[in-house]
């Protein structure tokens, strides 16, 4: 085996890049975007209120922007 993409194994994977079939992590602010592209779409579904039970904090949001 020499060094090189055919010493990577099948895939041709360097160290760097993710692995094959690992779910990429989403977000706080890309839950947020979807579900106001669902709501604009009539999904029925509403946004909670600041402070609601199971709303993001501010902290969260702020935490989220970093």
């Amino acid at each position: 085996m020499g060094i090189g993409p055919q010493g990577l194994g099948s895939a041709g994977m360097s160290s760097k890049s993710k692995p094959c079939g690992s779910p990429l992590k989403k977000g706080l602010w890309d839950n947020i975007h979807n579900k106001r592209k669902r709501i604009q779409g009539g999904s029925g579904e509403t946004m909670r209120k600041k402070g609601a039970k199971g709303a993001p904090t501010q902290e969260a949001i702020k935490d989220a922007g970093k």
